[in-house]
């Protein structure tokens, strides 16, 4: 069977190192995004010039009849999804009492309702043909929790919880699906913290440094890959040892 990745939210960051690790893992990759066309077009450029196959495609994973409709494209130009990375996520710092309920329906609906969204989308042919691998993108503060950060972590504590629930459900199939819950990486999504901060972070860490987008995609790929054929339903760690201070 063909292998076809669909990997939400990469055209930056943790989900671009996912579709690039990908494709040199031989799959057709679906680089999705949601305003960052220059950068999507980068990074279909660098992995057609691999020598890989890829496509681009702009859905808010918030919008279900645009997921499906990506879903469809995906699969009449690369093949039927076998592993989808359910990246895409946003992230706000706010105190608690100063959430609105736009901004807090918002980060459901992209971090929870997008992983919803697109498993419902690529199930079908992962259940006819008692196959496939899902990994989700959760967070150690999901884990762990973390002041300021009351939305984010509550959206990534549901998507650990949706991925045990569903590992379960979906094991007799055939079906694999885990998380990886990065640690602080250094992505645009947390530069905003300033420098000061974020050396903070890293001194803070055992091994002292913050960590890379390919730290993740290295086990994205590990999760994808048939060296974890007997793994499922769990919520691999990777932050450098910093939750377990």
């Amino acid at each position: 069977m063909k292998k076809v990745a669909l990997v939400t939210g990469s055209s930056r960051g943790i989900g671009r190192a996912d579709a690039l690790r990908l494709s040199r893992d031989g799959y057709a990759v679906c680089i999705n995004y949601i305003r960052r066309a220059d950068k999507a077009g980068e990074l279909l450029e660098q992995i057609k010039g691999e020598g890989h196959e890829a496509m681009t495609y702009q859905a808010d994973v918030a919008d279900r009849e645009a997921v499906f409709a990506m879903v469809k494209a995906v699969e009449d130009i690369l093949g039927p999804v076998t592993v989808l990375v359910n990246n895409a996520g946003i992230a706000e710092q706010h105190q608690f009492q100063d959430i609105t309920p736009e901004y807090w329906k918002r980060i459901f609906d992209v971090n929870l309702g997008g992983a919803f969204n697109t498993i419902q989308a690529v199930l079908p042919h992962m259940l006819h043909e008692h196959t496939g691998c899902i990994v989700n993108t959760a967070s150690i503060w999901g884990l762990h929790g973390a002041s300021c950060e009351a939305a984010y972590s509550s959206t990534k504590h549901a998507v650990a919880g949706l991925t045990k629930s569903l590992a379960a459900e979906l094991g007799p199939t055939g079906i694999r699906v885990n998380a990886v819950a990065p640690g602080v990486i250094d992505t645009d999504m947390v530069r905003p913290l300033g420098v000061e901060t974020l050396d903070g972070l890293a001194a803070a860490t055992p091994l002292n440094r913050l960590g890379k987008p390919d730290d993740i995609a290295n086990i994205v790929a590990f999760l994808a890959s048939d060296a974890a054929s007997f793994i499922t339903g769990q919520i691999l760690t990777a932050d450098g040892g910093f939750a377990d201070l």
